[in-house]
């Protein structure tokens, strides 16, 4: 089997879809909200732990602060990625501020940090802005072709 299991971002529950309906904006089989959205997630310390390790699409991480001026530089570009790269990877914003215990356990020195996440680990990262998506895009396919 290999169609793609996607977390909920409304409730967490684990939804496997069947990969030729993956673009029929498929809804969540507990609590019925889209599980494609095409926008970035802001999830908590629990729901981000979930994605990473539960689902079987790539988690992009984008660790940021409202009073970070390139955090806010970045931020429509990362949004119009989510557009393009959802559900093939899972776009999530962390707030530094709200979520520091994510912040510490992977080390956030600076901000904007990218991480990205597959089969429950660390593959790439990216300190400093990226602002376009088609750069937010490179780093994904360029971090996913080296698997």
């Amino acid at each position: 089997m290999n169609d793609p299991i996607l977390v909920c971002a409304s409730c967490g529950a684990l939804n496997r879809v069947p990969a030729a309906r993956i673009d029929a904006a498929p809804n969540c089989g507990k609590c019925h909200a889209p599980l494609v959205t095409g926008r970035p997630l802001s999830p908590d310390l629990a729901m981000f732990d979930r994605l990473i390790g539960k689902g079987s699409a790539p988690v992009l991480a984008d660790f940021w602060a409202g009073w970070c001026q390139p955090c806010r530089m970045m931020a429509p570009a990362f949004d119009a990625a989510a557009r393009e790269l959802d559900p093939r990877v899972r776009l999530v914003k962390v707030d530094t501020e709200a979520q520091p215990a994510l912040a510490a356990r992977y080390a956030i020195r600076s901000i904007p940090t990218l991480i990205l996440f597959s089969g429950g680990r660390e593959i790439a990262r990216q300190a400093g802005a990226l602002t376009s998506p088609g750069a937010i895009r490179a780093f994904v396919d360029q971090a996913l072709s080296g698997r």
